[in-house]
């Protein structure tokens, strides 16, 4: 059936959308580049007015002999977008974000203007690690108050492509200058971290599984002293380690209220053999 809302409810959740205007970007620069561009990079960083929030999606094998009838597609991969773009104002005075990638480019090239104006220059590319800012490169989208902030850091970022700008004898505009940016991968800040499993000898405990849980199920009784569990797609809340040793005393019976499984299936499962292939054991 459909949810009956009161409208101080639908103004409290859908009246405060986000806004596109709110956003900065920090340009991460290679540590040998630094000195080479010599610009003031935090008026180069205002000067960004759009920037695109970056996707990705699962990159899946396609199984249809495990189930007559059936298609399966197991993810195996995270694909991410191949560019960011970004476009920048440019100043009148010292058109700051077309000589920065310029020179950011001509470094990765290894020109000089002497020698690359002869017709039969061959350029000579330098290493990847000397062009490539491994971190950075920055966008964040925040609110007017401030108190919501998603961050995206890229991860080994360089300049791949410069648009051309059109000039012309019509009405003026502004001088824009679009830039894409490759890197390999983003890693999104702000949120709550997934599942990870992490050894023993990195700070985890017990039989060297440390899984830290953020879906929170209150609803499930524990035995005492019982602090996590996975079960199915359900993850039972807790942050404290989480070993073999303690799935043995899972509550079989809130599994079976839960789940509607059977007395024995649950207590099967709440044996550890189900659980421990879930987490990687």
């Amino acid at each position: 059936m459909p949810t009956p809302l009161s409208v101080s409810k639908i103004k409290s959740q859908l009246l405060s959308p986000a806004l596109t205007s709110h956003f900065e970007v920090v340009i991460g620069i290679p540590k040998d580049l630094q000195s080479v561009l010599g610009i003031n990079q935090e008026r180069l960083n205002l000067m960004c007015s759009e920037a695109s929030l970056p996707g990705s999606q699962l990159t899946t094998l396609e199984l249809t002999n495990d189930r007559t009838g059936v298609t399966e597609k197991h993810a195996y991969r995270r694909l991410f977008d191949d560019r960011l773009d970004l476009t920048f104002y440019v100043d009148a005075k010292n058109y700051i974000p077309i000589k920065f990638f310029e020179t950011w480019i001509q470094y990765i090239m290894n020109e000089n203007p002497q020698e690359t104006i002869r017709k039969n220059y061959a350029y000579r590319v330098k290493y990847p690690d000397d062009y490539i800012s491994d971190q950075g490169l920055i966008v964040r989208k925040f609110e007017k108050d401030y108190k919501s902030v998603l961050e995206y850091e890229f991860v080994r970022s360089f300049p791949l492509a410069i648009s051309s700008m059109s000039v012309s004898y019509d009405a003026s505009s502004l001088l824009k200058c679009q830039v894409s940016m490759s890197y390999i991968r983003y890693i999104l800040k702000g949120i709550n971290s997934p599942v990870s499993a992490t050894p023993a000898s990195a700070g985890g405990a017990g039989d060297g599984l440390n899984t830290s849980l953020n879906i929170e199920r209150p609803d499930i009784p524990f035995d005492s002293g019982i602090s996590a569990g996975i079960i199915g797609p359900d993850v039972y809340n807790s942050t404290t380690p989480f070993t073999i040793a303690t799935q043995g005393a899972i509550n079989a019976q809130a599994l079976v209220d839960d789940t509607g499984l059977s007395s024995d299936d649950a207590r099967t499962i709440a044996g550890g053999g189900f659980v421990e292939t879930l987490i990687g054991g």
